[in-house]
């Protein structure tokens, strides 16, 4: 059955994505946002419209709300763009990624995962890597891990512009539609947690009024090795500047 709201979580690594997710399913009413265009060549399907089905079938809660969390790189992106024209959904003539994307999944809303310090986000991305440490359930204790000799200014240094060209492409892709998401900034999310799940809620046309948010599933991974690679990290890359950012 078709959506009658659907809207895509766009994200790049550690933003605070999968507490946000988890909430959003275990509240019950505001669609199932899994990462569902990852491996789309391993659904049971046979052609376009019966993908779109399925991707529907999926991700909606009983209530008609689709959701979805997607982040942005290339050539996936493109390959997933040509996939959508192939829906009967798509007027055969659009070429707007925007358009075409919203043609997929019905009276679509876009909510945009940022965090300000991309230095921490870069630390905590290539932290993860190594500890495999992804994500920490509340009130677990944490991995042990031996993280000494891990540090790398050129891994970190990568991923600091990963991120930000990921972030890049997803501004462009909303450019190209006129498209003003709801933003969600990390560093506000995990100091007003109930607050901006209400927020995105009513975002998504749903009264709260009788709505529980759960308690947050997650913990935060940081720790002092986290803190201590984001001082080094930040003192080398602007190593010999006369003027620093921070």
């Amino acid at each position: 059955m078709e959506p009658r709201l659907s809207y895509t979580i766009w994200f790049s690594q550690r933003t605070g994505s999968t507490l946000l997710t988890e909430t959003l399913e275990a509240i019950g009413i505001a669609g199932i946002p899994h990462e569902w265009l990852l491996e789309l060549k391993d659904y049971p399907v046979s052609d376009p419209a019966e993908l779109q089905r399925y991707l529907w079938k999926i991700g909606s809660t009983m209530n008609g709300i689709f959701g979805l969390k997607h982040s942005f790189c290339e050539p996936h992106f493109s390959h997933l763009i040509e996939i959508f024209r192939q829906f009967s959904t798509c007027p055969s003539t659009e070429q707007n990624r925007a358009n075409i994307w919203e043609h997929a999944f019905p009276n679509h809303r876009h909510i945009f995962m940022t965090r300000r310090n991309k230095v921490r986000l870069a630390v905590s991305w290539w932290k993860a890597i190594k500890s495999q440490e992804w994500h920490r359930r509340a009130m677990a204790s944490p991995k042990s891990v031996d993280l000494s000799g891990a540090y790398s200014f050129d891994a970190i240094h990568h991923l600091y512009r990963e991120c930000s060209m990921r972030e890049a492409g997803i501004q462009e892709f909303f450019s190209e539609g006129n498209i003003v998401p709801l933003t969600i900034v990390y560093e506000d999310f995990i100091q007003e947690y109930e607050k901006t799940l209400r927020k995105i809620l009513e975002y998504l046309e749903i009264n709260t009024n009788n709505v529980e948010i759960p308690v947050p599933s997650l913990a935060p991974t940081a720790d002092s090795i986290s803190e201590e690679w984001v001082q080094r990290f930040r003192e080398e890359l602007q190593e010999g500047w006369s003027n620093r950012g921070w």
